[in-house]
């Protein structure tokens, strides 16, 4: 079967079982589905040696939590990653969460991806029953087991790897001037890959975005790279490089929920050049 981008296009989208996702993977078939279960989304329109990631984009909310829940609507909003896939989604492969990190967050391990508490605030009016606590967690494996054949797949292909892992976060709570862009690299080889990130660090800093917002990058400034994400495929991979890539919420008004698709589509713009030359760069790099 053809592997190629305009044939991928043309894919109608799919609602494919975990079993059916694994086996087009093991088939190296494009396609682009949505999960049984609705729970995440995957797009391979052609095998490449990169991938985007969005863990955090999801909103969904099962209904069967909405009475129990403490939280609003807006506090998960405010939490979650907004436009995090809308900004990748122009590229090869993308992997993205549907739903809340708030029923269940694919950025921890499975036994603290279910939340008692968040920022600080009681989240459950009662504790979950147990049904409702393996509902969610079945979730968060079936994540993994789709993340974990595919990066098998893609190593077999490429002698290195990249995931460029998205997320963004509220800039307006801090106390003193933070970065636009934040590398998480605390729990990486930097001996192996300081020469890449670095890399990466600079083409963020030069991204151009409108209404002379600065466009900024540090490394380990507001967040360090702690995630399970990047530590679960780099524990398990060893010829992939996860960039724990942090945008703060200059696309959105944090504090009335109100994007600014403007400032969304520059940077997917941006992202659409900047990706492919850093993950060409990682290929012929001497690692």
């Amino acid at each position: 079967m053809t592997e190629g981008r305009g044939y991928a296009m043309r894919l109608k989208m799919l609602r494919l079982s975990v079993a059916q996702i694994i086996s087009n993977i093991s088939d190296k078939i494009p396609f682009e589905a949505v999960s049984e279960d609705y729970s995440f989304y995957l797009k391979i329109e052609s095998y490449t040696s990169y991938v985007c990631a969005a863990v955090h984009d999801g909103h969904q909310f099962r209904k069967s939590l909405w009475d129990n829940c403490l939280h609003s609507e807006y506090d998960r909003w405010y939490e979650e990653d907004p436009c995090t896939k809308e900004m990748v989604k122009s590229h090869p492969i993308v992997i993205a969460g549907a739903d809340s990190r708030f029923e269940y967050d694919l950025n921890r391990p499975p036994e603290a991806a279910i939340y008692s508490d968040a920022w600080g605030k009681q989240l459950w009016k009662t504790p979950l029953s147990e049904q409702e606590h393996s509902r969610s967690l079945s979730k968060h494996y079936s994540f993994y087991e789709v993340v974990d054949a595919l990066l098998f797949q893609l190593e077999k292909l490429h002698s290195r790897v990249i995931v460029f892992d998205m997320h963004s976060y509220n800039w307006k709570r801090w106390d003193r001037e933070v970065p636009t862009w934040n590398l998480g690299t605390t729990n990486l080889d930097q001996k192996r890959f300081g020469n890449i990130i670095e890399s990466w660090q600079k083409k963020l800093g030069g991204i151009q975005l409108p209404h002379q917002i600065k466009s900024d990058c540090l490394l380990n400034d507001t967040f360090q790279g702690n995630g399970y994400f990047l530590k679960h495929i780099t524990a398990a991979f060893q010829n992939t490089l996860v960039l724990a890539t942090e945008i703060s919420k200059i696309y959105c008004d944090e504090y009335t929920g109100i994007l600014f698709p403007e400032v969304v589509r520059r940077v997917e713009l941006e992202l659409k050049e900047l990706i492919p030359l850093q993950a060409k760069e990682f290929q012929v790099s001497d690692l």
